[in-house]
């Protein structure tokens, strides 16, 4: 292989599409629930464990990350506050509804697009 071709192979950029962000995004929002729900109650004690609560605030940066600031990440943290209450898998409803929401407003602006008059091109 040529000194060229080795360039634009370690040069080349990789295009990650909004929909790998969601679906990225939503397997780390399951894979925290199970953590938090299922597995740290086994092995640590429970919702007070400092190791619940590095997970979430590394799950927060990471979808903060991925999909941007959004106020259904909110609860997610807020529910940690109540005992019985982080039973509730709050990192997967909140990107199921961020997701939610992105269809809807894609929805309304193809919408939108479709209620314009059609362009029409110079006079001659």
């Amino acid at each position: 292989m040529s000194m060229k071709q080795q360039a634009d192979l370690t040069h080349d950029t990789i295009t990650i599409t909004p929909g790998s962000h969601f679906r990225t995004a939503m397997v780390l929002a399951i894979l925290a629930d199970i953590l938090q729900i299922i597995v740290f109650p086994l092995f640590v004690e429970g919702a007070e464990s400092p190791v619940d609560d590095i997970l979430d605030f590394g799950i927060a940066a990471v979808l903060v990350h991925l999909l941007g600031w959004h106020w259904e990440f909110l609860p997610s943290f807020l529910g940690k506050l109540l005992p019985g209450v982080d039973l509730v898998p709050f990192w997967t409803l909140a990107v199921a509804n961020v997701y939610r929401k992105s269809k809807r407003i894609a929805v309304t602006i193809e919408g939108s697009r479709d209620d314009l008059p059609p362009l029409k091109g110079p006079r001659t």
